[in-house]
């Protein structure tokens, strides 16, 4: 098996040895640079830079053991594979060796088939873990790319994107949780363009909105004549997705029949066109997305068991109020691009925003945000819809802020007080309780 550009360093003190081992790894195709001594190896590994190395313990000077621990402690050098020949057999300095860091340990005499076999498999597992890093840092980049929309810092916001990261690399079926107007859709979008799919198609479909009677067609197509209507063939959203994601907002809505359909499209990858007389085959990923249980009447259990391979919970807008300043001015930047407006909001705003609780989550905040830049208006709604007013909405606030005070026995700041729980700065909720008149004794 000739092994194209890769290097292999030979560390020996005994030149016969060097020369059969140069030997044996320049006849299955690998370069080799030696050196004689482990002061020399620590000079020609930072400089070469090979891909493995083959490392005699006992030597003069600095032994294999003395080298190898120099090796990992190099940033240069850490990562290359460590493997050790000696005749000693002793299971201690075996132990101690892979201690070191060492992959693997050889013991004299050998066989120079085993050796070239170990050298192989070694070089073809760091080929695989670097793919993989290399694989993990575009993935990452990608994810941070959709930052400027996935705003927020909070632990639920890092968390969302961990698992985006975690899961976008797979094929694995997404169920993505979520209120209305969290931003399902843009956690689908992350996932497909973090993915290998990334080149093929994020068809969206909106179950919700689909006409009960054309669900499948839209979803699978039909052929000229499958019914009254169908005056020729057409394809549906999965054989449109092929090589890329289909995106089931709304996926509770579908009806029982077409369910029986996306079950067997996600078991085997085959589905029917409407009126078709023969199966066909489609290389999708899917990510469906709902807002409510879907483990009750009017679901299949085994379709949702499909669907729930990775679940995500998208938090609500409430849960995360450490981020509603940072996704306001967003969204403010992105309004003020369009309008031709200044992006500057007021502080109080800002301050009545994170203790709102916006029932419609960030599609609402980012709403709100355009109409006040439009209006020059900065107040939150005078009766807030599922407030009744002002004084209404203050009064709800206070009484969820002293019950979570009173939980936390009045502790405001720490990971268990009241602060985090409201996901409030401490001098913010501080602001909040002057502004409100909360006090230990109210």
């Amino acid at each position: 098996m000739a092994a194209e550009a890769v290097t292999v360093l030979v560390v020996d003190d005994e030149p016969l040895n060097v020369d059969l081992l140069a030997q044996e790894l320049g006849a299955a195709g690998y370069k080799t640079v030696t050196a004689a001594s482990g002061e020399q190896a620590l000079v020609v590994a930072a400089k070469q830079r090979p891909d493995l190395i083959l490392l005699d313990v006992m030597m003069p000077g600095r032994d294999g053991y003395a080298v190898c621990e120099a090796l990992k402690q190099s940033e240069a050098t850490r990562e290359i594979p460590v493997i050790f020949l000696t005749a000693l057999t002793d299971t201690f300095q075996k132990v101690r060796a892979f201690k070191l860091g060492a992959v693997d340990y050889v013991t004299k005499p050998f066989e120079p088939e085993e050796l070239l076999a170990r050298v192989r498999t070694h070089i073809a597992l760091r080929r695989e873990i670097e793919a993989h890093r290399k694989s993990r840092a575009t993935i990452q980049g990608l994810v941070d790319e959709l930052r400027h929309d996935m705003v927020g810092e909070s632990a639920a916001a890092k968390r969302l994107r961990e698992q985006i990261a975690q899961v976008a690399p797979t094929d694995s079926t997404v169920l993505i949780q979520g209120e209305t107007g969290t931003g399902k859709e843009l956690v689908a979008r992350a996932i497909h363009a973090a993915s290998r799919r990334r080149e093929g198609a994020l068809v969206a479909v909106n179950c919700a909105a689909l006409p009960r009677e054309l669900v499948e067609s839209e979803l699978f197509g039909h052929e000229k004549g499958a019914f009254t209507g169908a005056t020729q063939q057409r394809r549906g959203r999965f054989e449109l997705a092929d090589g890329g994601t289909l995106f089931l907002d709304e996926v509770g809505e579908l009806p029982l029949e077409a369910q029986a359909k996306l079950l067997r499209v996600l078991q085997s990858g085959e589905f029917d066109r409407v009126g078709g007389a023969r199966p066909l085959h489609a290389d999708v990923r899917v990510i469906a997305a709902t807002n409510r249980n879907l483990q009750g009447p009017g679901f299949r259990s085994d379709l949702y068991y499909r669907l729930d391979v990775f679940p995500i919970a998208v938090p609500a807008l409430r849960e995360r109020r450490a981020d509603i300043p940072a996704l306001a001015r967003h969204f403010a930047a992105k309004a003020a691009r369009k309008l031709g407006r200044s992006p500057a909001l007021p502080p109080t705003f800002i301050e009545r925003a994170e203790a709102y609780d916006w029932p419609g989550n960030i599609r609402e905040l980012e709403n709100m945000v355009e109409r006040a830049l439009i209006a020059g208006d900065f107040t939150l709604p005078a009766a807030a819809p599922a407030q009744g007013g002002d004084g209404k909405l203050e009064e709800v606030e206070r009484r969820h802020i002293v019950s979570v005070l009173e939980s936390t026995r009045w502790v405001i700041e720490g990971d268990k007080g009241a602060a985090r729980i409201l996901g409030l700065n401490p001098s913010t909720l501080r602001g909040r309780l002057r502004k409100l008149g909360i006090r230990k004794d109210s």
